[in-house]
């Protein structure tokens, strides 16, 4: 599908970018873009892979100029550029706009202009029922590239999504926090024992990307079917797998944070079609007659339920050590560990 292609990744300097390198710098495809505004961790990039095939470009997706010149002769775009830290949005909501769903918007626009083939946008379970700035952002920035899919479709760009939760020991998780209170002798601070998360693997990130890229057609969001775990059950595997002692200590839900993480709404999951380890939601492309968004009902959304991480498979504290072990993040810091001493 890539060989001599060029891709494109929007933010492609963050975890997911890392893992798009790690999957395809060995394979056939000819060129990929790293489009971000961090001069210091493109360099950064630049110095760890040495390799010719990926290109830095530097500018910012509320920067459409920026855009447009890093598009020239693209292919695909993942674009995964966005805020992400829930309580940088909470306090800044008009900057998550700027960036989620503004900056969206432009790469949407000059990924057209440039006759780009296929455009997959990174979503986030926060966007479902969101309950802060950043969901919020996130859910709007689903719809614009729903409502971008259907005007981009007289041409030659395909526009479709992705939404996945919880990403294990990506940049800001709650796994790397937990092993740095571990490290340093602190308590784990959990906020709930029962709150529940989605377990995925970066490389499973990029697989659900991968997938959208494949089957999904305009404006489908797609989403992969997950385990989840007890954040409790979490912290417990956590201990046990570093020998250590540490105490958990519970601090109660943060302001703009949920119980468990939602990724099909009742009224998706009515429409969602079942492709076994993967759902894909059909884009609404009813027309502007709003008559059928008014009179027309269905009794499907009545009859189904929502896809949480409380109604998915729960992992034991011997499950989740098996998949925390298969993190490369987590067999170097076992390495590394020396069980607290100096």
């Amino acid at each position: 599908m890539f060989k001599d292609k060029t891709l494109l990744i929007t933010g492609g300097t963050g975890s997911f970018g890392n893992a798009v390198l790690e999957r395809f710098l060995n394979t056939d495809i000819k060129e990929i873009r790293i489009f971000s505004r961090d001069e210091k961790k493109q360099d950064d990039m630049r110095t760890l892979y040495k390799n010719n095939k990926i290109k830095f470009f530097i500018g910012d997706v509320r920067d459409i100029s920026s855009l447009k010149n890093a598009m020239h002769d693209v292919d695909y775009i993942f674009h995964a550029a966005a805020l992400k830290q829930v309580p940088s949005c909470e306090f800044y909501p008009i900057e998550a706009v700027k960036t989620n769903i503004l900056g969206t918007d432009n790469v949407l626009t000059a990924a057209i202009l440039a006759g780009v083939k296929k455009v997959i946008c990174l979503s986030t379970d926060k966007a479902v029922y969101p309950v802060n700035a950043m969901g919020i952002s996130k859910a709007m920035m689903e719809k614009t590239f729903i409502a971008k899919s259907r005007t981009a479709s007289s041409g030659k760009t395909l526009i479709c999504g992705t939404r996945y939760g919880n990403v294990m020991a990506s940049r800001g998780s709650v796994i790397p926090l937990f092993l740095e209170q571990i490290k340093t002798g602190k308590p784990i601070t959990i906020t709930d024992p029962k709150m529940t998360r989605f377990m995925m693997s970066l490389e499973e990130a990029v697989e659900l990307v991968l997938y959208a890229f494949q089957n999904a057609d305009k404006g489908d969001i797609m989403v992969q079917k997950s385990p989840a775990s007890y954040i409790e059950d979490l912290a417990q595997a956590l201990i046990e797998l570093f020998d250590t002692n540490s105490e958990i200590k519970t601090i109660g839900t943060r302001h703009g944070e949920k119980i468990y993480e939602v990724l099909l709404t009742k009224e998706e999951a009515s429409k969602a079609i079942d492709l076994g380890s993967f759902y894909k939601i059909p884009a609404d492309n009813r027309d502007l007659n709003y008559g059928k968004y008014l009179d027309e009902g269905s009794p499907k959304i009545t009859l189904s339920d929502e896809y949480n991480s409380n109604n998915t498979k729960i992992l034991s504290v011997k499950e989740i050590q098996e998949k925390l072990l298969e993190l490369q993040y987590i067999q170097d810091e076992l390495r590394n560990w020396n069980g607290g001493k100096n």
